[in-house]
């Protein structure tokens, strides 16, 4: 039997490379023809994998979305086939996705220690830069029936600036995916931006306040929780990172938390009931924990297909268990979620 279409909305984060266990759950999900795509949050990579899909939507529909995600995941990894961060044989031998040996990631990692990309790239070079010309048709993408929201970190500000459709440009992807360590500022209407990781990863206020859907599916990369303590300056700086870059996203899901508490679970046809209306979904990515920060600079294909893999593999064991729940009820509670992410 056909099932009633669902009207949901998607909030991808942002990790680099890690974003393809997001474009294996894109994948997945886009099989279900009974799953509408109203709008997606994003930031970094959970952008670039909106950004594509949405275009890609407009191109050629579900399967359209799908191929442009493909297609772009591949550029990526060809982009990267001469780039110094490469693992080291031993990382290879021992099948380790890390690149902690790998000598262009440890010169790397002493020269953002010691320099600005304003000194060590001085030309501001991208490698994104191409990608996205190739890729997405920015005008095509004005038009697309999903909403984007991606959001950019003002660096003058310290604020958030969410980018839609008709605002998307490739200075606006390259802005949610900039990296201060490793990449320019990147200008837009005279202000300068970084990645939009630090705050909102990603930002579910305009899924709420501008949209239908009461069904958000989240699609973390970043966990909340590790367990031990960092010790080596390179585990420190990660999980600061972790920290720093789930921060609001756990601020707005307890503002969720409290909402429906107060409401009852029904809320009132205002903004605070659309929040305390929203319905919650997590696509659980059980494979972070085991990856390290400088892999999310490896794009060999190897690694970025096994990651799609294991998001395909989420996304079905999420269909499977919680599918029916959507357009219904919440299908994990706000404690189990911020325990979990």
């Amino acid at each position: 039997m056909k099932r009633e279409t669902v009207l949901v909305n998607l909030a991808l984060q942002g990790g680099g490379s890690h974003g393809a266990f997001t474009w294996g759950v894109l994948d997945r999900l886009l099989e279900e023809s009974w799953l509408e795509i109203e709008g997606v949050c994003g930031t970094s990579a959970g952008a670039m994998n909106a950004a594509v899909l949405a275009d890609g939507y407009v191109a050629g529909g579900r399967e359209g979305a799908r191929k442009a995600l493909d297609s772009y995941w591949l550029h990526v990894c060809e982009a990267a086939r001469f780039s110094p961060f490469q693992r080291s044989p031993l990382e290879r031998m021992m099948g380790n996705w890390s690149l902690d040996q790998s000598p262009g990631y440890l010169f790397m990692d002493f020269m953002t220690r010691m320099y600005s990309p304003y000194q060590y790239n001085p030309m501001g070079q991208n490698s994104l830069a191409p990608i996205l010309d190739r890729q997405i048709d920015f005008d095509r993408l004005r038009t697309s029936p999903i909403k984007l929201f991606l959001t950019a970190t003002n660096v003058r500000t310290g604020r958030p600036r969410i980018f839609r459709n008709h605002e998307i440009t490739p200075a606006v992807l390259m802005a949610s995916a900039c990296i201060p360590a490793l990449f320019q500022a990147v200008e837009i209407d005279g202000d300068p931006y970084w990645d939009g990781g630090y705050s909102g990863n990603p930002t579910l206020t305009p899924l709420v306040t501008e949209l239908k859907s009461d069904d958000t599916i989240l699609v973390p990369v970043n966990p909340l929780e590790r367990r031990g303590t960092p010790r080596t300056p390179t585990e420190i700086l990660n999980r600061l990172n972790e920290v720093s870059f789930n921060a609001v996203l756990v601020k707005e899901l307890y503002m969720i938390d409290l909402l429906q508490k107060a409401a009852g679970g029904a809320g009132e046809n205002n903004e605070a009931g659309a929040w305390a209306r929203m319905r919650i979904h997590v696509v659980r990515n059980p494979v972070m924990n085991g990856l390290d920060f400088s892999s999310k600079l490896n794009a060999e294909w190897e690694f970025l297909s096994m990651l799609k893999a294991e998001g395909r593999k989420a996304a079905d064991l999420f269909l499977a268990d919680h599918g029916a729940e959507l357009g219904k009820a919440s299908s994990i509670g706000f404690e189990q979620l911020l325990g979990e992410l």
